[in-house]
């Protein structure tokens, strides 16, 4: 699905067997290996495969470790074929349950502008700043991808993906890429920042980390809080009062528009 877990399950493993990433290989899923496998969804994918890895990899140092110690300068290849000669069982499995990990929060905060145009109602992101906390990441590069591409999945809920219903029939209207807009290379953040809290860790869980993988997604509300202050100001131009009006998601150019409170009377060509 593209989480990255294969690359954070590799470095997992490493880390906890002491060895370069590059003897790491992550094998595809099949349920003739995997029958148990979960669900992929709540932020809980990498949270599981990781801790299940390192519970693994630790049942694996118990059996290694007398041989790696009474042969201490010699390579991991070595010290395997040595373990394999002693009957030592390379083979642990290791079945994720919810119950042993505790819970934790993770923090964010999130600061957008966005420019609205009056005429079409058409949204441009200019810049968007999110500071979240990722505990001790594991993997930055990921981290930033999956901080970002939530925000992205925000941006559609609350401005392009709208589900429309027939009256009539009931029938789904935007069934298709004509109508039903998923956003686009154009919608993202002209101006897109992402930056780690500093000095955080998470004791809670593997290496310290915390979970990137929905929780920015909430942060997209600051979007719809900059558009309103946009509206406002145009409102208070078309010399509409100063009261509270609801702002539908997705907020759609046509709903924009109509709430910008604007009159052909304001327009003019020079």
């Amino acid at each position: 699905m593209g989480q990255g877990v294969n690359t954070k399950v590799a470095q997992v493993a490493a880390r906890a067997l002491g060895i370069p990433m590059s003897m790491i290989q992550v094998k595809a899923m099949a349920n003739i290996t995997s029958p148990n496998a979960i669900v992929s969804g709540g932020s809980m994918t990498s949270d599981a495969a990781c801790y299940a890895v390192q519970k693994a990899c630790e049942m694996l140092r118990t059996r290694i470790d007398p041989v790696r110690q009474q042969h201490p300068d010699e390579s991991w290849e070595a010290i395997t074929q040595r373990c394999h000669q002693q009957h030592v069982d390379l083979c642990a499995l290791y079945q994720y349950n919810v119950t042993e990990m505790q819970h934790y929060v993770v923090w964010g905060l999130a600061c957008s502008e966005v420019e609205v145009d009056i005429l079409t109602g058409n949204v441009q992101i200019r810049r968007v700043d999110i500071l979240e906390d990722v505990g001790e990441s594991i993997s930055p590069g990921i981290d930033i991808g999956q901080i970002e591409g939530a925000f992205v999945m925000g941006i559609g809920l609350y401005f392009t993906e709208q589900l429309v219903y027939s009256g009539k029939s009931g029938q789904l209207l935007t069934n298709r890429s004509w109508n039903y807009k998923p956003p686009g290379a154009k919608d993202i953040p002209v101006d897109f920042r992402v930056k780690f809290l500093q000095r955080t860790h998470n004791e809670n869980f593997v290496l310290r980390s915390k979970t990137t993988g929905e929780p920015a997604l909430n942060m997209t509300v600051s979007l719809i809080f900059a558009l309103r202050m946009a509206l406002n100001s145009a409102r208070k131009q078309a010399g509409l009062s100063d009261e509270w009006y609801p702002i539908e998601v997705p907020a759609t150019p046509e709903q924009i528009c109509l709430l910008t409170g604007s009159t052909i009377d304001q327009f003019k060509l020079i």
